[in-house]
């Protein structure tokens, strides 16, 4: 029997046209260098695009070209997201945070043909510009100083395009729209390019209504960097619902984002843990009374946060209930779209109580639909889902990536059945909740058992001394290796290994897989998407 339904295909356009003629009203807030803010209406938004769409083609952009951008979270960064592909283009978001060799051979490796790039990036760009030729350079005034003479200005090519007389590039649902790289901590990054078709379903499965939620009514901000795994998608469903961003642009500072937040408080906030645990810890220290910013701050009551890029402590979505702020921890990974898993309050778990609930809140979460998940063993069989049976976790759906750019496909990184093997281990349980014990290449077998750095870090972080903790894996004669915990202490706070031995011994942990020693440091260094980087711990403590 043949289907009676339209063969109509999947479209980043269609989301475009939407905003256009339904949220024409609706605002777009973009907080600018000086930190003042600009605003525009989703319809100046949907011409803008249309211009940049037009100016693109107008230089000769072809199909499946790819158009670089470095740049902050702002409205032009945004009309990227949507022009490029309806010129016809790829967007491939450059990650301003990595070293200029990186960027450059990433560039090179894409085949960027031309480049968005902000005013303020322009030092960063001209360090790497000898490693990749970019056949046209537009550089977007950010800042609202006069563009160099010899690039492109990217609002005087807006000026001169046609929005009205701008057709879209023909294109089939399966034609990349935009590509991201992975981090390359361990090796050479690699490119993910995503579809008309697989982004579509990403946003409409990650808008869901135990998930980001998204309503009309949100204002929405994006901490997390669009140029990392495209801010998890969140882009594209503000777009689709005609939601108010209020996008921060470099000011990423905790006391920056709460000042932000007093402006225009949000609904709904993203961004990985690091900046939270930040966050929450200036306004902790400014609710006293003799602290120079005291009264300075409200969180916003009610207000959904999306954590994810890293294990969420149990402690941090304690500190912000108490603030009336619920966390929704988030797993994924830049070759997931990310939305992989999020842990959302399920009704089986009404009668729960207060620590079932934030023990729940701290696991990466229940599978989300049309992703289907299994933790496989060591043995090559799946694991049972029961809580306590742990393997690397792999996945497969619509929106997971079956290939990485201009890379063959390799037994390490996929299975014989097509499955995307994560590297990450973990278990889950009967409900369906995953819970990460950790990458494969940081777990620590000592005497033959394994040890969680996920859980010993989560558990020291819970201290009241502890700002943040990283646990690695050192060498041991006896029992092959050991862990190693590097703490960073909270100002003004002293403690002992003593003190986080019995506060571990207090968390349920037995002797043996107390750290080895504890090293105290002033920072935990950090990957450029914000993970902790832990390949550097290992090069500084050898042992």
């Amino acid at each position: 029997m043949k289907s009676t339904m339209m063969d109509v295909p999947l479209s980043l356009n269609h989301l475009l046209e939407r905003a256009g003629k339904l949220f024409a009203g609706n605002e777009i807030v973009s907080r600018l260098p000086d930190k003042t803010l600009r605003r525009h209406s989703f319809g100046e938004y949907y011409r803008r695009t249309r211009a940049l769409a037009s100016a693109l083609q107008r230089l000769g952009l072809k199909k499946g070209d790819r158009v670089a951008t470095l740049c902050w979270n702002h409205h032009a960064h945004l009309e990227c997201y949507f022009g490029i592909p309806a010129a016809g283009g790829v967007m491939h978001t450059l990650n301003l945070r990595l070293s200029p060799d990186d960027i450059g051979w990433i560039a090179g490796n894409a085949q960027d043909r031309f480049l968005v790039v902000d005013d303020v990036l322009l030092p960063l760009y001209r360090q790497f510009a000898q490693m990749h030729r970019f056949e046209k350079v537009i550089v977007f005034p950010f800042s609202g100083a006069a563009v160099p003479p010899e690039f492109a200005d990217y609002e005087a090519l807006l000026e001169a395009a046609d929005p009205d007389g701008f057709e879209y590039a023909a294109h089939d649902e399966d034609d990349p729209v935009a590509m991201c790289y992975t981090s390359g901590t361990t090796g050479r990054a690699k490119g993910v390019a995503y579809s008309h078709r697989s982004t579509i379903l990403h946003t409409l499965v990650a808008s869901l209504g135990d998930f980001w939620g998204l309503r009309g009514t949100d204002v929405v901000l994006p901490v997390t960097p669009m140029f990392h795994a495209n801010s998890w998608g969140m882009p594209y469903g503000a777009v689709m619902m005609g939601v108010k961003l209020v996008f921060p642009g470099p000011h990423l500072h905790p006391e920056d984002l709460l000042d932000l937040m007093q402006l225009e408080p949000p609904t709904l906030s993203l961004g990985v843990p690091t900046i939270w645990m930040s966050l929450i810890q200036a306004y902790d220290a400014a609710q006293a009374a003799d602290s120079p910013h005291h009264g300075r701050w409200k969180l916003p009551q009610g207000m959904r946060s999306l954590v994810g890029g890293a294990a969420v402590p149990e402690a941090l979505i304690r500190a912000f209930d108490r603030h009336g702020i619920w966390i929704l921890q988030g797993w994924g990974m830049t070759e997931t779209s990310p939305v992989c898993t999020i842990s959302y309050p399920r009704a089986e778990l009404r009668a729960a109580t207060a620590d079932e609930r934030y023990r729940r809140a701290a696991m990466a979460g229940v599978p989300v639909p049309l992703v289907d998940l299994r933790v496989r063993g060591d043995d090559g069989r799946d694991q049972a889902w029961d809580g306590k049976s742990v393997g690397e976790i792999q996945v497969c759906g619509p929106f997971i990536t079956a290939s990485y750019h201009e890379v063959p496909v390799e037994a390490d990184k996929f299975t014989p059945d097509g499955w995307l093997r994560t590297g990450d281990v973990a278990s889950v349980d009967a409900l369906g909740f995953v819970k990460i014990t950790d990458r494969t290449k940081d777990l620590i077998k000592s005497g033959g058992e394994w040890i969680s750095s996920v859980d010993l870090e989560n558990a020291i972080m819970a201290h009241p001394a502890v700002a943040e903790a990283a646990v690695i894996a050192i060498p041991d004669e006896k029992w092959s290796e050991r862990p190693l915990a590097c703490v960073v202490l909270r100002p003004g706070r002293t403690e002992a290994a003593d003190g986080l031995d019995a506060h571990l011994l207090a968390h349920g942990f037995a002797k043996w897989q107390l750290p080895e020693r504890y090293e105290f440091i002033d920072a935990v260094p950090r990957t450029s998407t914000g993970k902790f980087w832990k390949m550097k711990l290992r090069e500084r403590f050898p042992r």
